[in-house]
């Protein structure tokens, strides 16, 4: 979808006999049914203006293509500006066009990622910078759009942020890679003649506009280039390797999304507990898929996953677009029916009713995920339900299905390769965290290193001797505050009877903080590890479960006042205590099995209660 097309000549008369903004309100209305908001019509006044004169020389084409405001297919993302038109070699040239009100940024670490007020004049937020965007959009354009790699045309992205002068923060070095594949242009007369300099050196000769309405119209499948590297970064890597039940799953699931249609929805379940491969079949499932020329993306609630498995494949090429494959769950609210040949949900119980940072956005993730896909397969662990908005159990997706006459597919990964292999700790776990009974009342060892230690420096020295191979990390119960986000100073996890401070997972590495060395240092959390593995785990039990009488006991009210997972129990307590105490109850036991689970090799564990030390050792078989 595209809000405005026409010529340069169209372009300026509208701009100079019409209020811009009020034109292109008037097609964004018509186009999308929602009346534009205020924010994004004083934008348009200020930026399309600031385009008008650059636009406004006599070497550049007066029917140059001129597009405002284009959604990118199967995305929420929309490129600002783009023109179009012929090189001197007769070949089709796309100009895209980030544009930026902004006056000042802060730098940030990340790969990428600088610090701006986005919209508003609220505190300065991390995200992508201008230069990033604009290289991104232009990589999922040659990703996905049939018009653009299959009509060999050349795509030249740009930012033009002018209102801001040059200050060796937005062209700063770090950024510099980016800037080269999308250069930046800034505030002033001179940088405005260079960017003329960009569009008359791309654009040579008008074209009416013709390739922008070829490429709103054209295709979406998958380009050769993106799947060919997609199955080259797959291929040899051992991590990805499919065997026994995981091979099954893949094959069957293949089988469903090749047989799918509008008029055949095909839903495929795969119940899976933890370390059984779920992510690498659905890794898998998301190469085979893209290189069969399907529409599919990788999806899950939580970033961590996403991200992780992102730079796994992408390696050291910092440049793919890998991971424009990866995305949230709470993306596909407004989305066209069937507009994707195939969805694959990892971590399904995590789904939503609601999505948006405020959860105030459409109506049910799963019913929204099967409305958009030929074939939706979700990969669910009923047991890994870790907060009160986590909806995505298997009775849930199967209650959408029916709704949509979807051809259900129940599938089961039951082999068993994390905590290596043995089937008899999950069951033993199982069984001494209440969550079901199991004949495995005590636990041998032998089978996997699990230990119960008395300290928690003896589990972070345990943790760091094994982290040879950066595949050992704490983590813990969200039961303590996160006082170091506003204070990098402060500590969060504190035991001075032990001489123990450590801060939660760093906040500079985000949803990469199980892969990035220094983590080692810190203490990680359900929300950078769920989905995730490790060679060692160390866990630190807070004081939200405690051993009394012979039994566990979950105590909600000693979770960290910051932790959103039960966020709203005691309002739904006073409404209905029965369920809502059961529930509870159920996603503290949950959250410490998915902790205790994600060591391949080893699980360690502190308890910061006595009895509940006692309890675990009293379990260890004495062998």
């Amino acid at each position: 979808m595209i809000v405005y097309q026409g010529t340069k000549a169209k372009f300026l008369d509208d701009h100079d006999n019409r209020d811009i903004e009020d034109v292109i309100a008037t097609r964004y209305l018509q186009r999308t049914g929602r009346y534009a908001p205020h924010a994004e019509m004083r934008s348009w006044k200020a930026s399309l203006g600031e385009m008008a004169k650059v636009l406004r020389d006599r070497d550049i084409p007066d029917d140059i293509g001129i597009g405002v405001e284009f959604g990118i297919p199967q995305t929420s993302k929309r490129i600002d500006f783009i023109l179009s038109g012929l090189s001197g070699e007769e070949k089709p040239n796309l100009i895209i066009v980030e544009l930026k009100q902004w006056s000042e940024a802060g730098l940030s670490g990340k790969d990428g990622l600088i610090f701006a007020r986005r919209g508003g004049t609220g505190p300065a937020q991390e995200g992508a910078h201008p230069c990033y965007q604009a290289w991104s959009y232009a990589a999922l354009l040659e990703g996905f759009n049939e018009a653009v790699h299959e009509g060999g045309v050349a795509l030249n992205p740009c930012a033009y942020l002018h209102n801001y002068v040059r200050d060796d923060v937005i062209d700063n070095g770090i950024y510099r890679p980016y800037i080269e594949m999308a250069p930046l242009f800034l505030k002033g007369e001179e940088e405005r003649a260079r960017l003329r300099a960009f569009i008359k050196r791309h654009v040579r000769k008008g074209d009416n506009a013709d390739l922008i309405f070829r490429i709103e119209n054209g295709r979406i499948r998958p380009s050769k280039m993106l799947a060919d590297s997609i199955a080259g970064m797959l291929k040899g890597n051992r991590e990805f390797v499919l065997v026994d039940d995981q091979k099954v799953v893949f094959e069957t699931a293949i089988a469903a999304a090749a047989k799918a249609s509008a008029k055949r929805k095909q839903v495929v379940i795969v119940r899976g507990g933890p370390g059984t491969g779920k992510s690498v079949v659905a890794v898998n499932l998301l190469a085979r898929l893209t290189g069969r020329g399907l529409v599919s993306k990788y999806v899950s609630k939580n970033a961590a996953p996403r991200a992780v498995y992102a730079a796994k494949l992408v390696g050291s090429e910092r440049r793919s677009v890998v991971s424009n494959l990866f995305v949230g769950s709470g993306g596909f609210i407004h989305a066209d029916a069937d507009g994707f040949d195939a969805l694959i949900v990892d971590e399904a119980h995590r789904l939503n009713e609601k999505s948006g940072l405020y959860g105030n956005l459409g109506e049910n993730q799963v019913k929204e995920i099967i409305h958009s896909a030929k074939c939706a397969i979700f990969f669910v662990d009923d047991d890994q339900i870790v907060t009160l908005s986590d909806i995505g159990h298997a009775g849930e997706i199967e209650k959408w299905a029916k709704r949509f006459n979807a051809e259900v597919t129940q599938l089961e990964l039951a082999s068993q390769f994390r905590c290596n292999g043995s089937d008899g700790y999950l069951a033993w776990l199982d069984n001494t965290l209440g969550i079901r009974e199991t004949a495995n009342e005590d636990f041998d060892p032998g089978a996997f290193d699990f230990r119960v230690v008395d300290s928690p420096v003896e589990l972070h020295s345990l943790i760091a001797e094994r982290n040879a191979n950066n595949k050992a990390r704490v983590v813990a119960g969200y039961c303590w505050d996160w006082t170091s986000k506003r204070d990098p100073r402060a500590y969060d996890i504190s035991f001075p009877e032990f001489g123990y401070a450590r801060r939660w997972n760093l906040d500079r590495d985000g949803s990469l903080w199980i892969m990035a060395p220094d983590s080692i240092d810190e203490v990680g959390c359900i929300h950078t590890c769920q989905g995730l593995e490790l060679d060692y785990v160390g866990v630190i039990i807070g004081p939200d479960l405690i051993a009394r009488d012979g039994g566990l006991v979950t105590r909600p009210a000693a979770r960290s006042r910051m932790d959103r997972s039960i966020r709203g129990w005691k309002a739904l307590a006073k409404r209905d205590p029965g369920s809502t105490g059961l529930r509870v109850d159920r996603i503290i036991r949950n959250t410490y099995r998915t902790l205790m689970t994600r060591g391949m090799k080893g699980c360690y564990v502190y308890c910061t209660d006595d009895a509940m030390r006692d309890h675990l050792k009293a379990r260890i078989s004495p062998h």
